[in-house]
């Protein structure tokens, strides 16, 4: 970051200080959130980006009467000391030996009697009522009503609302009628009056919608309130005027008993439909809410005047067990996908000389996706990284400061699209030219990683935990590791990461969830040498049921994506014969499936890279 922006950065925050000391706020957290609990978040609430210089979608921003701090896990290290070189911003590297993590950093340097600001519409319920507590054993406060940081974000994009859209059944296997049974039946388990939901994927995958609210993500911005004959949806105008253009969309919300309200008076209607429940029912009605999910703010308003029933929100699992009609949809998609990305790492490999940018060879690449007739856009900004940028797990190339590809070393591609029939999510490192010894190894044993995952026989019962050593044994035999998880869940036309599944081996804030028949997960072992190279292979796994036994049902994976790894990086002297067999499988595999897709030559260029390997 030039001096320049360095004085702009420290500007802002001398703005937020004043801000601060006006409201007697002694320090001010400032988190990468939306009211929703969004992981990618519309431009509008990027508050802790604009303040800190620091463009990563993972941080927390904690200003201090005199220091500044900013927290992010192992992804963004080298991209966060870069971008937060000289603005005074300390890095506080995450889950790293030695360096407190935010509330331990508050708890041992809070004196008693400080408050804490924070904007409790834009921090979840979980983390708000623990620094609550913090709090309260200083003897201080939350001032959590006011977004101080708001008046020193000037030019601050809309938060305007794009059109939706209602998805036949053709598409979603099940309607929204049904979908709501299920989903008070289990309100009925809990007891539970209403249940309120504000995740935004949760809420689109139960009525069968889709918008455009936040790039890359076909989400619109809801708060959802479900009652027992009842459902009020609260949108934005512009949302609900879509919805009441066509008479099919009147009905569709008289069938299932839903009420269209402005997204804009939730909450100030809040307290009083809460109230008005409790004089039907003479007694304080019973809140259904995810405390990870909901703001804090919402949260406070239902504490003081209901019930509040805390657990995971239904829809969660509900949306991560893909129905047949979508499994069958999510198939052809992943194959589609896999043509158009074999297709051009085929052309890459033959144009590599050509002076390509990292920037224009990601417009090449969704060049090849709108290809076909199903691409709806990106489900994430392209991270088309070479040679030492890719050690930047989100790295993102910027046409005009981005790196030239060169026939030597490594490009990694982590791409994916959005298609009216899944989503997708797929990462390959194409091997250039000449590489290291070093490179060729490391790339091995993450292939070798990324196969063993791939091929996992396993119970039901397990976990991503349980998973996740097949993935990164290999590299942990060498003494290495990669800071980050190796799996997550992918939607279906929706975020490309969901939960609750994940393959991770670290507990405490990973919530693990039992691997289900029709959840998708990915598997993404990687390595990342700062300064040098970055390797990461991704596939994309379909958990299924294997045998059924005296011992139990043991489950297992079927690989979605079908693209084939860069043999010029593969030194059987790394692999088991196990290893090399599971490799030439699954290439004969991805040949088999894609050939029918590509034309001649191309099949030749594919054949020559699924060649089986000899077995020493």
């Amino acid at each position: 970051m030039g001096s320049m922006e360095n004085k702009v950065i420290m500007e802002r925050i001398h703005a937020l200080r004043q801000n601060m000391k006006a409201a007697g706020v002694h320090y001010y957290l400032v988190v990468t959130a939306d009211p929703h609990g969004s992981e990618y978040i519309n431009d509008h609430y990027k508050e802790r980006e604009y303040l800190s210089g620091f463009t990563g979608s993972n941080g927390d921003l904690l200003v201090g009467e005199e220091e500044c701090l900013l927290w992010t896990d192992g992804r963004y290290f080298v991209q966060a000391e870069q971008e937060l070189e000289g603005t005074g911003i300390i890095l506080m590297k995450s889950r790293q030996q030695g360096v407190p993590e935010l509330e331990e950093y508050l708890k041992s340097h809070l004196k008693e009697g400080m408050k804490l600001g924070l904007y409790g519409f834009c921090v979840n319920a979980s983390l708000g009522k623990r620094l609550e507590k913090i709090m309260k054993e200083k003897r201080g406060g939350i001032v959590y009503q006011k977004d101080l940081a708001e008046s020193v974000f000037v030019d601050r994009p809309t938060d305007s609302a794009a059109p939706i859209r209602i998805l036949e059944k053709g598409l979603t296997g099940e309607s929204c009628g049904e979908k709501l049974s299920r989903v008070r039946k289990k309100m009925e388990e809990l007891k539970a009056d209403h249940l309120l939901l504000s995740g935004l994927e949760d809420q689109m995958w139960l009525f069968n919608i889709r918008g455009g609210d936040i790039a890359c993500n076909p989400v619109a911005y809801a708060f959802t309130l479900i009652f027992k004959e009842k459902v009020i949806v609260y949108l934005k105008e512009k949302s609900i005027a879509a919805l009441r253009e066509k008479e099919e969309n009147v009905r569709f919300a008289k069938e299932n008993g839903i009420e269209w309200h402005p997204y804009e008076d939730f909450i100030g209607e809040l307290p009083g439909v809460l109230q008005q429940s409790e004089k039907l029912f003479g007694r304080k009605a019973r809140m259904m809410l995810d405390p990870g999910v909901v703001n804090y703010t919402v949260c406070r308003i239902v504490e003081e005047n209901a019930e509040t029933v805390e657990a995971k929100n239904p829809t969660q699992v509900m949306k991560a067990v893909k129905n047949p009609v979508e499994i069958g949809h999510i198939k052809q998609t992943y194959l589609l996908d896999s043509v158009a990305l074999t297709r051009y790492i085929r052309y890459i490999k033959e144009h590599k000389t050509e002076g390509l940018t990292e920037s224009k060879a990601a417009e090449i690449l969704e060049g090849y996706r709108q290809e076909i007739k199903s691409f709806q856009g990106v489900s994430f900004p392209t991270i088309s990284a070479y040679g030492a940028n890719a050690a930047m797990m989100h790295y993102e190339a910027l046409p005009g400061r981005d790196e030239v590809l060169k026939p030597e070393g490594i490009y990694l591609v982590d791409s994916g699209g959005q298609y009216e029939g899944g989503t997708t999510d797929v990462t390959r490192s194409i091997i250039m030219g000449s590489i290291t010894q070093e490179m060729k190894k490391h790339y091995t044993l993450t292939a070798v990683g990324m196969l063993r995952l791939q091929n996992a026989v396993f119970l039901y019962g397990c976990t991503g935990r349980n998973l996740d050593i097949l993935a990164r044994g290999p590299l942990w035999q060498q003494k290495m590791d990669y800071k980050c998880g190796t799996g997550h869940g992918v939607g279906y036309m929706l975020s490309v990461h969901e939960g609750p599944q994940n393959i991770s081996w670290r507990s405490g804030n990973v919530k693990e969830a039992v691997l289900e028949e029709g959840m998708l997960v990915s598997d993404e072992p990687g390595v990342y040498i700062a300064g040098s190279h970055g390797i990461r292979i991704e596939n994309i796994l379909l958990c299924e049921k294997g045998e059924c036994n005296e011992d139990g049902q043991f489950m297992g994976f079927a690989p979605l994506t079908l693209v084939p790894l860069d043999p010029e990086g593969i030194d059987p002297v790394y692999m088991e014969r196990s290893d090399i067999e599971a490799l030439n499988r699954y290439h004969r595999m991805v040949y088999e499936r894609l050939s029918p897709y590509l034309s001649e030559d191309e099949r030749a260029w594919l054949k020559e890279q699924t060649k089986s390997l000899e077995c020493g």
